[in-house]
């Protein structure tokens, strides 16, 4: 027995087993209902079983018809909504992209209104990742937040980062009018960077630094939402959390900043000569996002 089987068979049997005919499959299907009836015949040879019991006028699933169709009809079905859903996909010019949530939502997502309004048939789909998660497999592109350059076959370079001391401004006024050292106030930082306040304090050449109380924190979105709601000052990501300090919302406590290897690379997965659309998103993505400013007196 060949274990070669045609998938239109399959699909024919499937449709004939769900409305127990061969015309009105064969109405559904665009085939005649002796191409039908050939393709499932084949399909019964192969098994070595009749599936349908054959009357006069109508057709009824034989025993082994009922315990096959409940077997091959999930797989049928999911299959066919695989294809619907990359024919869609395909038609639509959808590009899959994978990305850091908080550069997202600081600076991507505030620019995708001009990506939309230049480029209207082309979809994007965003894949939020949390630092050291690796992109969807699925994605054609990725921003990913790395101290050396990630090893893939294309990779552009966007932005540096920078971090400072910013607080919201009932926490800076306390601080400025008081006499009490940076030491006295809880510190936020990312945990991927448990060091990052000390390094700070050693570019600062801040004397006698002996925190109080270190906060580590998950997401740097939780971060600069900890310190604009007065939890205490945090090192703040530049130039990717400019709104915050154009909103006074956030302060800078410090002029000194933490220059790190940390740098925003795009990566791309797939071969941009067969999607012209993701050579667009890409050239986009450069465009607006490789002219940041990197110097603490531009962005503060």
């Amino acid at each position: 027995m060949s274990v070669q089987t045609p998938i239109r068979g399959l699909r024919s049997f499937c449709v004939a087993a769900k409305c127990l005919s061969f015309k009105h499959a064969a109405n559904q299907l665009y085939l005649t209902p002796s191409a039908v009836s050939h393709q499932i015949k084949q399909l019964e040879e192969q098994l070595g079983t009749e599936l349908f019991i054959r009357g006069t006028r109508s057709i009824t699933l034989s025993a082994m018809g009922k315990q096959f169709y409940q077997s091959v009809a999930p797989i049928i079905h999911e299959l066919e909504s695989t294809i619907s859903e990359f024919t869609q996909r395909t038609s639509n010019k959808t590009i899959v992209i994978a990305l850091p949530e908080f550069f997202a939502s600081e600076l991507f997502i505030p620019k995708l209104k001009q990506w939309s309004a230049q480029y209207p048939d082309i979809n994007l789909q965003l894949e939020m990742m949390s630092v050291g998660e690796q992109a969807s497999p699925l994605a054609d592109l990725s921003i990913v937040l790395s101290s050396s350059q990630p090893n893939a076959s294309v990779v552009e370079e966007l932005f540096p980062m920078r971090y400072v001391p910013a607080c919201n401004q009932q926490v800076a006024q306390e601080f400025k009018q008081s006499n009490q050292s940076l030491n006295q106030f809880p510190l936020i930082l990312h945990r991927s960077r448990p060091w990052a306040w000390h390094q700070w304090a050693d570019a600062a050449k801040v004397e006698d630094f002996d925190p109080k109380q270190i906060i580590q924190l998950d997401s740097m979105y939780g971060i600069a939402r900890a310190a604009q709601q007065g939890m205490g000052v945090a090192l703040i990501p530049l130039p990717i959390s400019q709104a915050w300090f154009d909103n006074k919302s956030l302060v800078p406590l410090f002029d000194c900043a933490l220059d790190t290897k940390d740098r925003y690379f795009l990566i791309q997965h797939e071969n941009l000569n067969n999607r012209p659309e993701l050579t667009l998103f890409s050239e986009w993505v450069v465009e607006n996002f490789t002219a940041l400013p990197s110097s603490t007196d531009e962005i503060i």
